[in-house]
């Protein structure tokens, strides 16, 4: 099967998806309005509340949902065969993320750039907003957990991506400055940020003493670690305390320091490096070697095809995003389109590619069933698969294989690094919200609701022992994180319908992914917590069991309180904005 078929035929389809349904429901459903005044002109304040051009915006946004999850499920889920995961990617962003983050922006815009969380005080009750924020909660702390665990992998199996990934965080600073002091663009400086960057990583792929290789400096994978650790253990304790510093430092600037001009280099890094794979591709045209179904696979694609692939396809941590960050920096409502929907279709691109770099890699179908042999051997190599055939792509272009792995390296670990800070700075909302709740005053305060944040994120990646030995957390969530992120989506499309309800427009457009999403990921969920975590089986692990368990009870919770609001049986909450 030629992969440039396939690639066509899905950027086809999203530019449709774009074009004209995105059209229809934001002109006829959410009928945004372009004088509205938006929360980040009534309550700017020049740290959480600023407006932003759409530029700009889309850049935070896109980057800060596009973390290393397009890559990694997509990655891991071709294990089924390439076709069920191209038809969840391009329908599920077109009909699901692409409605539910413009959805959940839109809501959050009309209701003073609040959170999801906070907004199902309004929808469904008191005590639905607690549970939500409980389950909010849970999963950006799994989202930290996940995401340092996969950089500090990418920081030791690349040590190349290091010095490029760190240059980036002066040189954003510097743009913020410029931008919003000296009122100048962002554009120029931007590339020019970004060209450094690109050089730094072809230097660091060249010549290996601009390597930061923590490993190597300790005698390589059989010297001396610390606290009687391996290297390699050493290595990846010395990066999380690293990324730890790094993300408490970032998530409590004010968004136009870094967060903004980061976001801006990394939106250009993301269409400078989709440009390179799709053009490799159309220069090289592989061949799929990967089959479209793999009848032979050792666990069933339903449901868990549709909670591997969770950001690409549809996933509730966007929710947060847009309702945590981006509706507070929207400079005009009509401009929800643009971020909102058009980030989801960003993330469907990027994770359509990893699909189409991974199934192309092999020189044979027999090849990649031997990489592919069972699902645990899909989990464990997914992310390195996508950067040896995103690297293979690039010789395309005429990029030695080497320089274009760190690039590439380069450019997942910025993406992570995003996701991760703009979640630890949603854990501080969140925090600070429950603080208000429960009259606890001082975790309402920035710096202790950031410390709890970054030292129970940091535990959680640390503690939890498993296969991958010291520091196997992030591995271990990895399954809990898909089931979870996908029940917060289908709670999110949950309040939007309900909204929508309310309102009296057409609730279609929500109900009908919000239903497949809460079936496929409840009948995951059920099967994970009690066949496969329960203490009572083999291999149980109470971990995940005890996470999933009071996710899962939670989750189930809300349903009934959102449904009593669905049939209009709780008259006395509080409305919404028109």
């Amino acid at each position: 099967m030629s992969s440039i078929i396939v690639a066509l035929a899905g950027l086809v389809l999203f530019f449709l998806g774009y074009r004209f349904y995105s059209k229809f429901v934001a002109e006829k459903i959410f009928k945004l309005d372009p004088d509205y005044v938006t929360p980040a002109h009534k309550l700017e304040d020049g740290v959480d509340f600023v407006p932003t051009n759409k530029f700009v915006l889309w850049g935070h946004h896109f980057t800060s949902v596009a973390g290393a999850a397009p890559i990694l499920g997509p990655a891991i889920a071709v294990y089924w065969g390439w076709l069920p995961a191209f038809i969840w990617v391009v329908f599920g962003t077109i009909f699901g993320a692409g409605v539910h983050d413009f959805g959940t922006l839109a809501l959050s815009v009309r209701n003073k750039g609040q959170s999801v969380g906070t907004l199902a005080h309004r929808l469904i009750g008191q005590r639905g907003k607690i549970l939500f924020l409980f389950i909010i909660l849970i999963l950006v702390l799994m989202v930290n957990a996940v995401f340092a665990w996969v950089i500090a992998n990418l920081f030791i199996s690349f040590p190349a991506s290091v010095l490029p990934v760190f240059i980036q965080i002066p040189l954003a600073v510097w743009i913020g400055y410029i931008a919003y002091k000296k009122t100048k663009s962002m554009l120029v400086p931007s590339l020019l940020a970004l060209a450094v960057m690109y050089l730094t990583a072809v230097l660091a792929a060249i010549f290996p003493v601009l390597q930061i290789d923590l490993v190597s400096y300790m005698g390589g994978e059989d010297g001396t670690g610390l606290f009687g650790l391996s290297t390699i253990s050493t290595a990846f304790f010395i990066w999380i305390i690293i990324l730890m510093v790094y993300v408490y430092i970032a998530s409590t600037l004010p968004v136009w320091k870094l967060l903004q001009p980061r976001d801006f280099i990394n939106s250009h890094q993301l269409v400078v490096g989709l440009a390179i794979l799709y053009l490799g591709l159309l220069f090289t045209a592989p061949e799929i070697t990967a089959p479209a179904v793999n009848a032979t696979a050792d666990v069933s694609w339903m449901p868990l095809l549709f909670i591997t692939i969770a950001c690409g396809a549809i996933s509730g941590f966007h929710g947060l995003v847009s309702s945590g960050t981006s509706s507070k920096q929207l400079n005009k409502e009509t401009d929800a389109r643009f971020v909102g929907y058009l980030g989801a279709i960003g993330e469907g691109v990027l994770a359509l590619v990893s699909i189409l770099a991974v199934v192309t890699l092999f020189p044979t179908t027999g090849a990649f069933r031997e990489a592919y042999s069972s699902f645990a051997a899909a989990s464990g190599g997914g992310l390195g698969n996508f950067i040896l055939g995103a690297s293979q792509l690039a010789t395309g272009l005429f990029i030695p294989a080497n320089v274009a792995a760190a690039i590439v390296a380069v450019i997942v670990v910025s993406f992570a690094a995003t996701t991760l800070d703009t979640s630890v700075r949603l854990m501080r909302y969140i925090i600070s919200e429950l603080g208000q709740e429960y009259n606890i005053p001082t975790l309402t305060k920035t710096h202790v609701a950031t410390s709890v944040a970054v030292v129970s994120s940091a535990a959680l990646v640390l503690l939890p022992k498993g296969p991958n030995g010291f520091g196997s957390g992030g591995f271990l969530l990895w399954p809990l994180f898909g089931t979870s992120n996908q029940l917060l989506a289908g709670i999110s499309l949950l309040l939007i319908t309900i909204w929508l309800k309310r309102l009296g427009r057409n609730y279609a457009i929500t109900v009908v992914p919000m239903v497949f999403l809460l079936f496929m990921t409840l009948y995951a969920m059920v099967q994970q917590v009690f066949l496969q975590w329960a203490f009572w089986n083999e291999g149980g692990n109470w971990l995940l069991f005890i996470f999933g368990s009071i996710i899962l009870v939670f989750s189930l919770w809300i349903f009934v309180t959102a449904w009593s609001a669905l049939r209009g049986d709780t008259k006395e909450l509080p409305e919404t904005e028109q």
